[in-house]
């Protein structure tokens, strides 16, 4: 797995906290700079622990499933994908109101509401870190270039969802779903081929 790659799997699986920094976003009116950085820190920071976490598991497990790991790795991200699809598709007939803040509440920035979204977002990750540990990826690289990424696009994010509201949020989730998706069939592809 290249940089590239794992440059597209940061990109998948910020989308989560893409579309919730959209929503937040609404309620931005004051210190934008402020709590934009504070969301995009909570984020890409969770982002980062989480795929850690996730192959620090999955390297203890490695010696156990080494026959069949890419089969894992394309069911975990094809999965990932595929509920990050189901749910932007049904955001999208639903008219993508759902969730739109009717109110945003005056501990919207909190360091308890961020940390509880920033675990939600990222659960995705660990899954994914597991993965990582299967390809024998080195993850110090890959989880800095998920944060990274992850925190530019939730701190950009904020802005957007400022300005354009709720318009782009279910479509941050169907590329992201897309995105891992293919991620998890070029690895398949490029195990069974290296077998062939």
């Amino acid at each position: 797995m290249g940089l590239l790659s794992i440059f597209m799997t940061g990109i998948g699986l910020s989308m989560d906290a893409f579309a919730v920094s959209l929503a937040k976003g609404l309620c931005l009116k004051d210190d934008e700079v402020k709590y934009s950085f504070r969301v995009a820190l909570f984020f890409g920071g969770f982002q980062a622990i989480m795929p850690l976490l996730g192959w620090w598991v999955g390297t203890y497990f490695e010696i156990y499933i080494r026959s069949f790991d890419h089969w894992i790795a394309f069911a975990l991200l094809g999965v990932i994908g595929g509920k990050m699809l189901f749910e932007s598709i049904k955001g999208i007939r639903s008219g993508g109101d759902a969730d739109i803040p009717t109110e945003c509440e005056r501990d919207e920035f909190s360091y308890k509401k961020l940390t509880i979204l920033g675990i939600a977002t990222s659960i995705d990750a660990l899954a994914v870190g597991v993965s990582l540990a299967f390809l024998n990826v080195s993850i110090i690289p890959s989880i800095i270039i998920i944060g990274i990424t992850t925190f530019i696009l939730s701190f950009l994010a904020m802005f957007l969802g400022k300005k354009l509201g709720q318009f782009m949020q279910n479509y941050a989730e169907l590329i992201g779903g897309v995105i891992l998706i293919f991620i998890g069939i070029k690895i398949l592809i490029e195990h069974l081929s290296g077998l062939a």
